[in-house]
């Protein structure tokens, strides 16, 4: 996804004369191109993530469009301050480009992880929260980010996210992408497990469940017009994230959930449970220690729908 990430922001700084990367301390071989192309519009700010949305803040308010960009929990809870009284207060149009978002930085220890920017960030008056899928949706995220007249995070994983749009989809900012059609369960995916979530309904359709399979790459705002839809037509509807299950996409979900009629469909909420992970490992050592695995996420709707059945009998 970074990849993906640098060479659209080339791109888009091409089209764009007003376009501003500005990097704490990362990124600096990735962006050697942006740099070589436009030296004046790259500015590093070293390891002062506040000072870098301060700086961010007052170029969007001189006309410019910054893109800040750095690790993802850096980029959110160490300014988050900044965010809110310089950025949102103001509505100004900065980008937030936290990358390694969720457990991508595993290995590095809980300092990197980021499993909380998403609620911390969904909380903030006029924010918008991008979560792109694959490298496909990231160009396309930036891109809508930036037409965006406000304050957007937006949330990218590492690297190795596999490709999965083969053409290019409809991506609109507040509206998902259906990947794959099912009947009888909804699961709704934000972020860099778009591919896990694929395999989940992989793994339900060889138990005989036939799965929807949505990239619901805008969490705020949500698509409420799928969400009625979902709500409406399928047994159970699961949101999947990297990200902990309070205050996420499942959270959102909930939330709405809670203020429409009352529902049939079972709502199952996978992610980061609400819990520090106190030990060593990389992104897939994590995922499986908070039971985001294909074949964990089926077997737990697997037993939710065999519930509603007995519920219903």
């Amino acid at each position: 996804m970074r990849n993906a990430f640098a060479a659209e922001i080339t791109a888009l700084g091409e089209e764009d004369l007003r376009v501003v990367l500005v990097s704490a301390d990362i990124g600096n071989r990735l962006f050697d191109p942006f740099k070589a192309r436009f030296p004046q519009r790259f500015i590093n700010c070293g390891v002062a993530e506040a000072n870098m949305i301060g700086l961010s803040a007052g170029m969007a308010a001189c006309g410019l469009r910054p893109v800040a960009y750095t690790i993802a929990s850096f980029a959110t809870t160490r300014c988050f301050e900044q965010i809110r009284v310089d950025v949102c207060y103001q509505h100004l149009p900065v980008v937030i480009a936290g990358v390694g978002a969720g457990l991508a930085y595993a290995a590095n220890g809980c300092t990197h992880h980021a499993c909380e920017d998403i609620a911390i960030l969904r909380a903030l008056p006029g924010m918008t929260v991008l979560c792109p899928g694959d490298p496909v949706e990231v160009r396309l995220a930036l891109r809508a980010a930036l037409r965006h007249n406000g304050p957007v995070y937006l949330r990218l994983g590492k690297k190795g996210e596999p490709i999965v749009h083969t053409s290019l989809p409809d991506f609109r900012i507040g509206k998902g992408i259906r990947v794959r059609e099912g009947r009888e369960v909804c699961l709704l995916s934000t972020g860099n497990v778009l591919s896990l979530a694929l395999d989940a309904g992989a793994a339900l359709d060889a138990a005989g469940i036939s799965a929807q399979v949505v990239s619901l790459h805008t969490v705020k705002p949500l698509d409420v017009d799928l969400l009625r839809d979902a709500f409406s037509r399928f047994a159970v509807v699961a949101t999947i994230e990297e990200h902990g299950r309070i205050g996420g996409l499942g959270g959102g979900v909930a939330e709405w959930l809670a203020d429409q009629p009352p529902s049939r469909t079972r709502l199952c909420r996978f992610g980061t449970a609400d819990a520090f992970l106190h030990e060593a490992g990389g992104q897939q050592h994590a995922r499986e220690r908070f039971g985001l695995t294909p074949d964990a996420i089926a077997t737990e709707i697997l037993r939710t729908l065999n519930g509603r059945r007995v519920d219903q009998a």
